[in-house]
């Protein structure tokens, strides 16, 4: 972000692994972080899913790695269970 803020014009800039997860991936890593099976706390409801999803997203980064020297160094898993541990923390 700081490099972002360095820079001489405001610009976008795509931080991404450049890796294709699934939601379910996501929660097996923040829920397994726990030791809990994500099947028991997360229901999912037709209702919610986009009209026109897309089949794959994938970030790409090279922008950011070009104009900015960044590249990415945390993968999905470790955010997941980066993210969880942030929570437990501020839960005390």
């Amino acid at each position: 972000m700081w490099r972002m803020l360095q820079q001489d014009k405001p610009d976008d800039y795509v931080l991404a692994t450049h890796e294709a997860h699934t939601i379910s991936e996501f929660l097996d890593a923040a829920f397994g972080r726990l030791n809990l099976d994500w099947h028991d706390y997360v229901k999912f409801d037709n209702r919610f899913l986009r009209p026109a999803e897309v089949d794959l997203l994938i970030g790409d980064y090279s922008k950011a790695k070009n104009q900015l020297g960044w590249e990415p160094r945390t993968r999905m898993k470790a955010l997941a269970e980066l993210m969880v541990d942030a929570d437990l923390a501020a839960l005390g």
